[in-house]
């Protein structure tokens, strides 16, 4: 292989990574367009029925109703892992309980889980959406160019990562950095709800639309749901919360900055009256 080949085959592969293409599937390619483009098979009709076969012979009824043929399977419950966690008492353990987890097919795509990073002690909690490539190398949420544009955020309001904690709605990266389906979303929220009743956080940030719609339950806009305080209802007691816009999302559009800093303004006077 000459040098020019072996660094575009080098170069396309780390595009594959970068996209989430981190697995072999089978041992050779298929050409999905050449099926595509194949005759479909001939379909059964009564022209192709035996000669002799007789003209009103009796249809064989079916060996299963159609009813129960057609039915479609019982959902599972919203909540199926809640009941195993009532018994977890630390975060320690409950990031155990999610590293052994396979009911998320997120897991299957990603290196590794990230749990949290930050203090166990923090009054505040952040939750945003889901592992990057970063975050899925290193094993911790909010590490790469978006993570440090948290940091100096929180740096703005005297916060560092001793007196935070930080986590995801998800804790697997989709592929492609694409954003997490409501199920994926739902396997991992008995968990979360898990942690943010061991953490018992003084107050909760939302970043992004994504994890500000999973946790508000609704269908609204970031910039609506921005800069306004909501309660997140945890067993006995009443949280508030407060959406603002995602890191990622700053780099991107710089100009937003000005929304977030006022949402950070609005955040620092909520934790300067706390004891």
């Amino acid at each position: 292989m000459s040098e020019s080949a072996a660094n575009q085959a080098s170069g396309l592969l780390a595009w594959y990574a970068a996209m989430g293409v981190d697995e072999a599937i089978g041992d050779a390619p298929v050409d999905r367009f050449a099926q595509s483009a194949a005759p479909p098979p001939p379909k059964n009709s009564a022209k192709s029925a035996p000669r002799n076969a007789p003209r009103n012979a009796p249809k064989t009824p079916p060996k299963t109703p159609p009813k129960a043929r057609h039915a479609a399977p019982a959902p599972a419950p919203a909540n199926a892992a809640a009941p195993a966690l009532d018994g977890i008492k630390t975060l320690a353990e409950l990031a155990e309980a999610v590293a052994v987890f396979e009911g998320c097919p997120l897991k299957r795509t990603a290196k590794t889980t990230c749990f949290a990073r930050g203090s166990e002690e923090a009054k505040l909690m952040l939750i945003g959406e889901a592992p990057g490539r970063d975050e899925d190398l290193q094993g911790k949420p909010f590490v790469g160019r978006a993570g440090k544009l948290l940091d100096k955020m929180l740096a703005a309001i005297g916060l560092d990562e001793t007196s935070v904690y930080i986590t995801n709605t998800i804790y697997w990266r989709p592929p492609g950095n694409r954003t997490p389906t409501p199920q994926e979303i739902g396997s991992c929220a008995p968990f979360l709800a898990r942690q943010i009743e061991l953490l018992e956080p003084e107050v909760i940030v939302l970043l992004g639309g994504a994890a500000a719609k999973s946790m508000l339950e609704t269908t609204e806009g970031i910039m609506r749901l921005r800069g306004k305080w909501k309660l997140y209802h945890a067993k006995e007691r009443d949280i508030p919360m407060l959406a603002t816009l995602h890191p990622a999302y700053l780099l991107r559009s710089p100009e937003a900055k000005r929304h977030a800093w006022r949402d950070l303004l609005v955040l620092k006077a909520r934790l300067d009256k706390l004891p």
